[in-house]
């Protein structure tokens, strides 16, 4: 009894560190971020006199409240057409049989060990001659379809029973039907789990839309982050604190909305194909 008594505390005790390490650095950026302009950075780790002024401060001069509007916009044009198009391309791979199925699913999940680097400059050039360049569209054409989440859903349709798609068949309803109206709303657990991907890899994304955005009227917040801390000085410590927390909450307020589906629809990968 005693020995089940210190394993629990163990536990705890390592449940506990885990929780520190991971909230810990969130929580000091917050508290410096809401620290006065009279405020010592390390004086405290709690500020004496909390304010938002250097919220305010990061939405108006250092134009967060355009970089925060381009992101939104990106991220609200990226996470439809990812499931859209995700879902439309692995029910073929998933529910139809035809010659060489197996080696389109090898080629589009061999695509996931590409690095970007390899490919980024021939899409820059081709993003120029379509004239995607400092546009919405452009910045939002690498989300638009993603080998992970074809690979997703496809594991998703397979844990469908196949009898209830040929029901459907038995009553008059074609093959998109079928999809749209029996398959799709099965699988809304990994559609969910998608979204909360797309978001957090559209939103967090850096390196293609600073190549695609030679405009600053352009930039996301990843890159006004990025330029806010280059200029890094010592005593905007507490604005860039701010800003990180005005590019975190989004990610943050989204996952704990559809946590509940998170863990249903991530264990949809984990079906055999």
């Amino acid at each position: 009894m005693k020995a089940k008594q210190n394993s629990k505390i163990w536990l705890y005790a390592v449940m506990v560190l885990i929780t520190v390490l991971t909230v810990g650095p969130f929580l000091i950026t917050l508290f410096m971020a809401m620290k006065s302009g009279s405020e010592g950075i390390y004086t405290s780790l709690l500020p004496k006199d909390p304010t938002l002024a250097n919220f305010v401060t990061a939405f108006e001069k250092a134009n967060f409240g355009l970089y925060f509007m381009n992101t939104a916009i990106i991220t609200a044009i990226a996470i439809p057409l990812n499931l859209l198009f995700c879902s439309l391309a692995a029910y073929p791979l998933a529910r139809m049989d035809f010659r060489g199925r197996s080696v389109v699913l090898a080629l589009i999940i061999s695509t996931m060990m590409v690095p970007f680097q390899l490919y980024m400059a021939p899409l820059f050039q081709l993003a120029g001659e379509l004239g995607l360049r400092n546009t919405h569209i452009g910045l939002v054409v690498m989300q638009v379809s993603t080998a992970f989440g074809i690979f997703l859903m496809r594991q998703a349709y397979l844990r469908i029973p196949k009898e209830l798609e040929e029901s459907a068949y038995l009553d008059g309803a074609n093959r998109f039907k079928v999809w749209y109206l029996v398959v799709l709303p099965l699988v809304k657990p990994t559609l969910v789990t998608l979204a909360i991907f797309t978001f957090m890899g559209t939103w967090g994304d850096y390196l293609w839309p600073l190549l695609n955005s030679t405009e600053s009227s352009m930039y996301t917040l990843s890159i006004g982050l990025a330029q806010l801390s280059q200029n890094f000085d010592g005593s905007n410590l507490k604005l860039i604190s701010a800003a990180s927390i005005l590019t975190t909450i989004p990610t943050l307020l989204i996952f704990i909305w559809l946590q509940k589906y998170f863990i249903s629809g991530a264990t949809d990968g984990a079906v055999k194909g």
